[in-house]
């Protein structure tokens, strides 16, 4: 390279750090905080959840309860034995999905694009989700890649293969990400794209279908966990009145005397031993008790609609309040906080099981060791800095809103939009509500809003 060409591109950096130095700031202080959590919390932070997801990585096979994506994720750092350098990478993932809704939101004005990079690169709960050993951190960065990667303009079958696969990926990491298939199709159909929706869901499903396959040679079960029927069942018991359902003698045996506005959360009648549920024989996620859980739940909800669509949404709006009230215990709350002593082990059997696959996997102890005074300062970071409920609604309303006004509601920002307002109502109508559940959509929701806020909003694409 001449002297001539060495100036030319040395010109051209200073010029790109010039004009997104606002976002190039941003992105900083998010790695900075990052780096503070790896020195203040080691080697990594626990949820029950995590010690499965260990257990799958070195016995290989698909769960009954969540399906192997993440566990495969781990896999592939299983020869550096180090649960460190995961959550290092979910860091670095975190980092990225701040990158690609800046670059997705480019045809905004470049305020509102840096703007909406900030909840995933500084609130202190997404920080916290990137140090925890849980899947959503991975779904998000690979809900985000394919959102992103939809919205390009220059639509190619490499491009369709690659939104394909990323949603595949998705859906064997969190089984919320099925009806995202149909939201990106969707999405190719309306920009008149036929051929490449069609590659978009061959892409797909021929690695969903393998993972199937799998599942019933270890199973002979058909799908790809074995658990949707037992968590509608705990959803539903919410409001589940069987003296108005009048089930016969089979579904009976899970019903609940107790008055509905005085049970324990929904995930209780999943895990809790005297839950009618996990006082059957067998296990809890066998075909059988699976079956029935599926049963009852579908009849309480044809006998009590209104009943489901109340509970449903009061879940639903969880989401946007101001504070963050303890929901749905004391103890799965805390594992979203930032400890000041160290937590203790499992207290879930199957996690208590786990743990010493996590020995194994780690080579060494796995306790999370505190150091200050960097974990300090994330405590008292995340007492101040995260992205309120209520203002997450309002981002939300903003792209309607805009089209409201505009008499439109063709534009980029219908893609992320969507996206987000999707993953933030499957899981209260299916499951429960839970905060990190809420995560993931916030990128998408900060990128519709960024969308719709530029002069330029239609894709020139869709007719």
């Amino acid at each position: 390279m001449s002297n001539r060409d060495g100036a030319r591109v040395k010109a051209a950096v200073r010029e790109g750090a010039r004009r997104h130095r606002w976002f190039l700031g941003v992105l900083a202080a998010g790695a900075l905080l990052r780096l503070v959590t790896m020195l203040g919390y080691q080697p990594a932070l626990w949820f029950p959840d995590s010690y499965t997801y260990v257990v799958t990585v070195l016995h290989p096979r698909p769960d009954l309860v969540r399906p192997a994506g993440y566990s495969m994720f781990m896999k592939l750092f299983e020869p550096f034995h180090s649960f460190a350098l995961i959550v290092g990478v979910q860091h670095l993932l975190g980092l990225a999905t701040g990158v690609l809704v800046y670059l997705a939101a480019q045809r905004a004005p470049r305020w509102a694009a840096t703007l909406a990079t900030v909840p995933v690169l500084l609130d202190a709960y997404q920080i916290e989700l990137e140090h925890l050993l849980v899947s959503d951190t991975l779904f998000m960065f690979l809900v985000v890649a394919a959102v992103v990667l939809g919205l390009r303009k220059d639509l190619t079958w490499r491009t369709a293969v690659a939104i394909g696969l990323l949603l595949a990926a998705a859906t064997l990491t969190r089984t919320v990400g099925q009806p995202l298939l149909v939201i990106l199709g969707a999405w190719l159909l309306l920009r008149g794209r036929i051929a490449l929706a069609g590659i978009l869901a061959a892409a797909a499903l021929v690695p969903v279908i393998a993972y199937g396959a799998w599942f019933y040679s270890t199973y002979q079960r058909v799908g790809i966990v074995g658990a949707n029927g037992v968590f509608l069942y705990a959803r539903t018991m919410s409001f589940a009145d069987c003296a108005e359902m009048d089930p016969p003698p089979d579904l009976a045996v899970l019903c609940d005397p107790t008055p509905p506005e005085r049970r324990p959360p929904s995930q209780e009648y999943v895990w809790s031993r005297d839950s009618p549920l996990v006082l059957l024989p067998g296990i809890t996620f066998s075909r059988q008790n699976d079956e029935l859980a599926g049963r009852f739940a579908m009849l309480a909800i044809r006998s009590q609609p209104l009943d489901f669509a109340g509970s449903a949404l009061s879940e639903f709006v969880r989401s946007f309040t101001w504070g963050r009230p303890v929901y749905p215990d004391h103890e799965v709350y805390a594992y979203y906080q930032f400890p000041s002593v160290p937590p203790g082990p499992p207290g879930r059997y199957p996690a208590q099981a786990g743990a010493a696959s996590a020995v194994r996997y780690e080579r060494g102890a796995i306790g999370t060791e505190i150091v200050e005074p960097f974990a300090g300062v994330m405590r008292g970071y995340q007492d101040v800095v995260r992205l309120p409920g209520t203002v997450l609604l309002v981002v939300l309303l903003v792209p309607p809103v805009v089209a409201i006004r505009r008499r439109t509601w063709r534009g980029d920002w219908l893609l992320p939009w969507t996206t987000a307002v999707t993953l933030l109502v499957v899981p209260p109508a299916v499951a429960e509500f839970d905060y990190r559940y809420v995560l993931p959509a916030v990128p998408l929701a900060c990128l519709a809003a960024a969308l719709s806020s530029g002069r330029k909003v239609l894709n020139e694409n869709i007719p």
